[in-house]
């Protein structure tokens, strides 16, 4: 059995706060081959995630906010934004009017922003899980690392705080 306490999700947001890429994920499952994935993800505000979808292996992803507020950004296949939607945990969903989470179907170029110091999700895919299927990176987005990330993140975000001015 695990307990999932504040402690442990303490635990998780300190290791995403140490890491490079600023985000950290504990797996619920037991193994990749597992019917069903399962993970908590910790991710601090100047984390880049790059959009993405899930084609190569489809399935389809719930994202549901434990702590924290994220801003969820749909694209277009040329890379435009297509839709920005807010969801948060309850101290946000509930000031601000928004939903605690989202499915989305896998064929989706999408990403997540941290909107929200030691934002927490928790991810529920079907399993099992391949590594080298699970994601097709969106080639108009920067790759992690390039010198472009920053500026690029910077955009996004301002693209989700538009969101907030209207809520």
């Amino acid at each position: 059995m695990i307990v999932f306490s504040s402690q442990y999700f303490e635990d998780l947001v300190n290791e995403a706060s140490q890491s490079q890429r600023l985000r950290a994920h504990a797996n619920v499952h037991g193994s990749y081959a597992d019917q069903c994935q399962k993970l908590f993800n910790a991710i601090q505000v100047d984390s880049y995630i790059r959009p993405h979808r899930h084609s190569l292996d489809p399935k389809d992803e719930c994202l549901v906010a434990i702590k924290g507020l994220f801003g969820f950004i749909m694209f277009t296949e040329q890379g435009l934004i297509e839709s920005v939607i807010l969801f948060g945990s309850e101290k946000y969903s509930e000031k601000l009017s928004i939903p605690s989470g989202l499915e989305l179907t896998s064929g989706v170029w999408h990403t997540v922003v941290s909107l929200a110091e030691n934002s927490i999700l928790f991810e529920v895919k079907k399993g099992p899980f391949e590594p080298t299927l699970a994601k097709e990176f969106a080639p108009w987005a920067p790759k992690e690392g390039d010198k472009n990330v920053n500026l690029y993140l910077k955009q996004l975000r301002k693209e989700c705080l538009k969101k907030l001015e209207i809520t």
